[in-house]
């Protein structure tokens, strides 16, 4: 089994930290979707300094620099915390003896400090980050590194991921894929594909449409 990160297992989102730092939800909008927008974004998962990066846009718009520079310095702060019961899953993956993997787009130099703060992201059996790896999802590269780095196979191996476009890019692949909606989803359609036998877990949030999608028949084994 192979897990994104931010969405599956972890709540990251901008404005965790942003909703601090704004009294006006317009405005903090405005800042995430102009100034550091996702586009600004994206290079840090591919491997750019975010550091360097945030000098450079505090250069163009001094107006907003101690902003722009809390992406950087207070990036922890993106975390509201973690879906306890993609956790249970995992430990229930882990329990019953499959391998686990994690793929995910994450800054080069913030998933050390992640990796100390979340004990469980040491269950891995292996995991590939896209800034170490200077590609991120949804470019097939990195999901072929994560094939070959771990001698997977494909057709045995399931991506769960929140993003629909990387689950089509696996998909594309030949990966068994799970579009991931909530945790009580996750939990439900495992049990349903009898991938892993798992106990009874707490439900969270509302229950959203199935997302799973096969690429070949429902694995009986996953790598």
């Amino acid at each position: 089994m192979v897990f994104d990160l931010g969405g599956v297992l972890l709540d990251w989102d901008p404005r965790h930290l942003y909703r601090k730092l704004f009294a006006d939800e317009t405005e903090m909008e405005a800042f995430l979707a102009d100034i550091c927008s996702p586009a600004w974004h994206a290079p840090h998962d591919r491997g750019a300094s975010t550091e360097e990066s945030c000098a450079e846009l505090a250069l163009r718009h001094p107006e907003h620099s101690e902003l722009i520079w809390a992406w950087s310095r207070r990036s922890e702060e993106m975390i509201g915390g973690v879906f306890a019961e993609s956790v249970e899953v995992l430990r229930a993956a882990k329990d019953a003896g499959l391998p686990c993997y994690a793929l995910t787009n994450m800054e080069a130099e913030t998933y050390p400090l992640r990796l100390e703060r979340f004990p469980f992201l040491g269950w891995f059996d292996g995991t590939v980050v896209s800034g170490r790896e200077g590609v991120m999802k949804p470019d097939p590269t990195i999901f072929l590194r994560l094939l070959e780095r771990f001698r997977l196979t494909p057709e045995t191996t399931l991506m769960i991921d929140d993003t629909q476009e990387n689950v089509d890019a696996a998909v594309e692949l030949g990966f068994q894929t799970m579009l991931f909606l909530s945790p009580r989803q996750l939990r439900t359609e495992l049990e349903g594909l009898a991938v892993l036998p798992l106990p009874a877990l707490a439900s969270c949030g509302n229950d959203r449409r199935s997302g799973y999608r096969e690429s070949g028949s429902a694995p009986s084994r996953v790598s």
